[in-house]
């Protein structure tokens, strides 16, 4: 059965690894008939906003997901990364632990979906610091 997906007027969608954008004017239906990586415009985060660690670690899976080509690549990337947030703050370790089991089964969604829980846990504990 097909994935059906809803673009609204100027939204984004990578499908496959290509960039794909609606026209102004209308939205537009999209029928997925084949098992491909999909990020939603609300779920692509730019290299420009990886800005601290979490999010650091969010942009290497996305690309680690939609990149199929270079995923040993960013894999490579990705796991020192995951190895220095967890020992500079070991109470990321709910999060860093389920994202690990993720990669290691190639569920590289659910992964991205555990960073997307990590990214608010650090925006709590960077409050926390602030104050």
């Amino acid at each position: 059965m097909p994935l059906k997906i809803r673009l609204k007027s100027d939204e984004k969608i990578i499908i496959g690894g290509a960039v794909i954008r609606n026209g102004m004017r209308h939205h537009a239906d999209l029928f997925v008939e084949n098992n491909v990586p999909i990020l939603r415009q609300k779920d692509i985060l730019t290299e420009v906003d990886a800005i601290t660690p979490a999010r650091r670690l969010y942009y290497l899976l996305q690309l680690l997901y939609i990149d199929i080509e270079q995923q040993s690549k960013h894999l490579e990337n990705l796991l020192p990364m995951i190895q220095d947030i967890a020992e500079a703050a070991p109470s990321t370790e709910k999060y860093l632990g389920p994202l690990r089991e993720h990669l290691s089964e190639h569920e590289f969604y659910q992964a991205l979906k555990m960073a997307r829980q990590l990214i608010e846990y650090e925006s709590i504990l960077l409050r926390q610091t602030i104050q």
